[in-house]
């Protein structure tokens, strides 16, 4: 039973803060949201066990169509990082910025970039794409996600400067545009570098606060050096480019290790 405990402490995780925001927001809907999406993660985690080649894509398709079909089109939330700001801006705690406390900021710290891998439902169509595996180096344009991050800050706070009317509608359609951009942009960044995670590396304005908690995160994939041959080849499926052969904090693009697992389920020797 030892190998099923960590999806069951996934499970109990997000149960503790589905029963938690419940109590503390007399809401209903948290204790479903969550504890719907600790049950998803917690499957694809036993699929995972059960070596079920497409455990993680059954997790993403779940949670992101949960969240962009059911939270984003029909209850009119913004979950992207314009909707964060606006609940910010009017000093409301819920929705948005739950979620991203949770999912995108300080859950970071013992989840990692688990979200990129199995909630995101940008990826989550993205990873349909061919390029599995990067078939070209890294490019060097990393920066484009702070000049996003930035331009979604100013928007929505000229907004709010502006007193603009009948800003939830104006939220939601910004939800409606930005997804329909985010996934055309993605789509040809992945056909241009041969990468279905280009958007990820380069454009993704979310990554501002995943790289930097990451790197303290407590769930990480370590390296049993004992094991290891150096054949190289979770470096070669690794679809965000991590030397998972090295253990430091500092090792090769680590801060974007999504958790897909992929070079545990190729090593060789179980090294991972």
């Amino acid at each position: 039973m030892k190998k099923y405990l960590f999806p069951i402490a996934m499970l109990t995780i997000f149960e503790i803060i589905a029963i938690t925001l419940w109590l503390t927001k007399d809401n209903l809907f948290y204790l479903f949201n969550f504890s719907y999406i600790g049950i998803s993660i917690s499957f694809g985690l036993f699929l995972f066990i059960k070596k079920y080649k497409y455990a993680r894509r059954i997790t993403q398709l779940l949670v992101g169509l949960y969240m962009l079909v059911y939270l984003g089109l029909i209850s009119n939330e913004n979950m992207q990082i314009e909707g964060f700001w606006y609940y910010l801006f009017t000093g409301v705690f819920e929705a948005a910025t739950i979620h991203y406390a949770v999912a995108k900021i300080f859950g970071v710290l013992l989840f990692g970039r688990g979200w990129c891998g199995y909630a995101c439902w940008t990826a989550m169509i993205l990873d349909f794409l061919p390029y599995k595996v990067p078939e070209q180096k890294r490019k060097n344009i990393g920066f484009i996600r702070y000049i996003i991050f930035g331009v979604s800050f100013v928007f929505v706070l000229t907004l709010f400067l502006s007193h603009a009317g009948n800003m939830e509608r104006i939220m939601f359609w910004a939800f409606i545009i930005g997804n329909c951009v985010y996934y055309i942009t993605g789509i040809i960044l992945a056909f241009a570098f041969k990468d279905n995670r280009a958007f990820c590396k380069y454009i993704c304005p979310i990554t501002v606060f995943l790289k930097p908690m990451s790197y303290f995160s407590l769930l990480r994939v370590k390296c049993n050096k004992e094991k290891c041959i150096s054949c190289g080849k979770c470096k070669k499926v690794c679809p965000m480019d991590v030397d998972m052969t090295d253990n430091s904090r500092k090792r090769q693009n680590g801060t974007e290790c999504i958790l897909c697992f992929e070079c545990v389920k190729n090593c060789p020797k179980d090294a991972l």
